[in-house]
């Protein structure tokens, strides 16, 4: 056999696994992996080029922070995978898009995030509603102590 057919059959067997695990391929899953792959790779250009990344003293390539990151991913894609059998457990066809479009925005986010850090301008438009969704999901300090001392009487 050629090296050739060896690797087609690798990637069509990596393929067949993953269309049976995540279930149909969705456009969707396209745009989170696609985004997963931007928002890695321009976090390594701050670092590597720009030497502004926050993640390290130095702002520069960190290899701990690389490795964090590419975990975070795989993490990001078992969550989708538990979506994908709630869908199943549940009979319903949603939940596992809903999870994937969330991690979307988030890359999303943090690629606009890299991008301000490269020196590109963002539209104040843009940092602002990305500032309304961090208020969202991560309430000021004051709200969570609240909302924490209400749960504990």
């Amino acid at each position: 056999m050629t090296y050739k057919i060896v690797f087609c059959t690798l990637i069509g067997l990596v393929g067949g696994i993953f269309a049976q695990i995540f279930g149909v391929w969705s456009i969707a899953l396209t745009v989170l992996c696609i985004c997963m792959a931007i928002d890695y790779v321009t976090g390594l250009v701050v670092a590597g080029v720009f030497l502004a990344s926050p993640k390290s003293q130095t702002g520069g390539l960190n290899s701990a922070a690389g490795w964090k990151g590419l975990f975070r991913k795989v993490a990001t894609l078992v969550i989708v995978l538990m979506a994908r059998f709630l869908d199943i457990l549940l009979g319903t066809e949603y939940i596992r898009d809903a999870v994937v479009l969330a991690f979307a925005v988030n890359e999303i986010i943090s690629i606009v995030e890299n991008c301000g850090l490269m020196g590109l301008y963002i539209p104040p438009v843009i940092l602002r509603a990305i500032d309304v969704l961090r208020q969202r999901v991560d309430p000021p300090d004051e709200a969570k102590n609240e909302e924490e001392g209400e749960r504990h009487d």
